[in-house]
């Protein structure tokens, strides 16, 4: 079980290290340019994750639909469905490339950005959110990828995106400068866009991932929706949006938290939104074994559900729920030891090295009990289990994390580490509901066949 888990974890695991790694390289060209620079481009970063999470639960439902097919054996109606995902890309990518593009003035004003920081933050939103078909397409068939144990496809053109975006960065952000390198003096063009050019590099690496992972969908021997109908499949689509449509209102209603819970943040000024983004930044490489072990649990739940294989699917929520907690207990620690050079690589400013690396330092002690969340909600999505997560995450970010900010910020007077403070009392309260469900045994649909046939 551990080998079958690690070759559908690290090429997950390898894909979000690059993107991370993408991250980092962003953050800090970016972070060259200045504070109010750095500030312009995380203020509406939360936006960015309610409006993806809206595709990835598109594509959840899709996961669960096709990995208990494919794990039935029922190759035809895996096919099918894949079909069906082109077309519901195409509809959710052209949907929201029209709302995003129409909003984009509007919601860093929403989100309470600095003025003076307004309309370069407006204009960095309105360049990311042109390809959004192309981004969609590569959320939705990278799941269903997945979904049937290709975890490398969606890896190599990860990859792809992450060295054009940094060749990109390079030429777009910079001006016409020269640059010595072992001793030789070279020009070296640039067009010196600054914050729009990272916005532009970034859009021009989406809509290549886009291409390519639609061709490598479509070229793949068991999944290609080649010569599969486009037309709305109800026996299809309703399963996948039973599953969807929980996992939808769960990223909405989190997401929205985020934004609010940033828009608070924002509200604090530059050196807190800053430090707030960097730290951001930061703990997201720490995150990468959580949500390579998502992956894999939520393929291999799903395909011993379609399969109908008890045993096994007991087996992988024994084998991984401890692996993932040993992961994040090493990642948490490495986080608490470096955080402090980890920011100074994106920032200068010493009060937003201070900010940065006391929040992160808080963050990692509770590093190894989010990732029981993170692990279980993986192996709900493959079993097609997504309400209760949705009612955990939902309540947990309104009731902690956005309510308890709300009273530390605007009526204690307390600034970012307090907004920090809260949302790991959100990260810990989900760690105590999920392993409820997890020790009981109530994530597994299996277990809840069998009672029902014992009684």
């Amino acid at each position: 079980m551990l080998g079958i888990i690690f070759s559908l974890a690290w090429p997950t695991m390898l894909e979000q290290f690059m993107q991370t790694a993408v991250q980092y390289i962003d953050t800090a060209m970016v972070g060259s340019l200045g504070t109010e620079a750095t500030a312009a481009v995380g203020a509406t970063g939360t936006m960015t994750w309610l409006i993806m999470g809206l595709v990835s639960a598109t594509g959840v439902g899709f996961l669960a639909f096709i990995s208990q097919a494919y794990g039935a054996g029922q190759f035809d109606r895996a096919k099918c469905a894949s079909g069906q995902a082109v077309s519901v890309a195409l509809i959710i990518g052209i949907v929201l490339t029209v709302v995003t593009l129409s909003l984009s003035d509007a919601i860093p004003r929403w989100m309470h950005v600095d003025p003076k920081i307004l309309p370069i933050a407006s204009s960095y939103f309105r360049i990311i959110y042109f390809p959004m078909l192309f981004r969609a397409a590569s959320i939705i068939f990278g799941t269903i990828l997945r979904s049937v144990g290709d975890t490398k496809t969606p890896m190599r053109v990860g990859i792809i995106m992450n060295i054009t975006n940094v060749v990109l960065n390079y030429l777009l952000i910079y001006p016409m400068r020269t640059i010595t390198l072992f001793g030789f003096s070279m020009p070296m063009v640039g067009a010196g866009w600054g914050v729009e050019g990272a916005a532009a590099a970034s859009a021009a690496a989406f809509a290549i991932g886009g291409i390519v992972m639609t061709i490598a969908l479509w070229k793949h021997p068991e999944i290609s929706p080649k010569g599969q109908s486009l037309k709305p499949d109800m026996h299809i689509l309703k399963p996948c949006f039973k599953v969807a449509i929980p996992n939808l209102f769960q990223r909405l209603g989190t997401h929205l938290g985020y934004v609010v819970f940033a828009s608070m943040i924002n509200a604090l000024g530059d050196i807190s939104t800053a430090a707030h983004t960097v730290a951001n930044t930061v703990e997201s490489a720490f995150y990468i074994p959580g949500w390579g072990m998502q992956a894999a649990a939520a393929t291999l739940a799903g395909n011993a559900y379609g399969a109908r294989d008890g045993e096994r699917l007991k087996r992988i929520g024994k084998t991984i729920v401890p692996l993932e907690i040993t992961l994040m207990i090493i990642s948490g620690g490495l986080l608490f030891i470096f955080a402090r050079p980890l920011v100074g690589i994106f920032s200068k400013d010493p009060e937003v090295i201070r900010l940065g690396t006391t929040v992160l330092r808080m963050v990692a002690v509770s590093e190894p009990f989010y990732g029981v969340p993170i692990v279980v909600e993986g192996m709900m999505q493959g079993v097609g289990k997504t309400t209760t997560p949705l009612v955990f995450n939902v309540t947990g970010m309104w009731s902690v994390r956005i309510l308890g900010t709300f009273i530390c910020t605007t009526f204690l007077g307390m600034g970012l580490i307090s907004a920090w403070a809260c949302m790991i009392g959100h990260n810990l309260l989900l760690f105590v509901l999920f392993s409820i469900l997890f020790l009981t045994g109530t994530w597994n649909p299996m277990r809840t066949h069998r009672s029902e046939q014992k009684s």
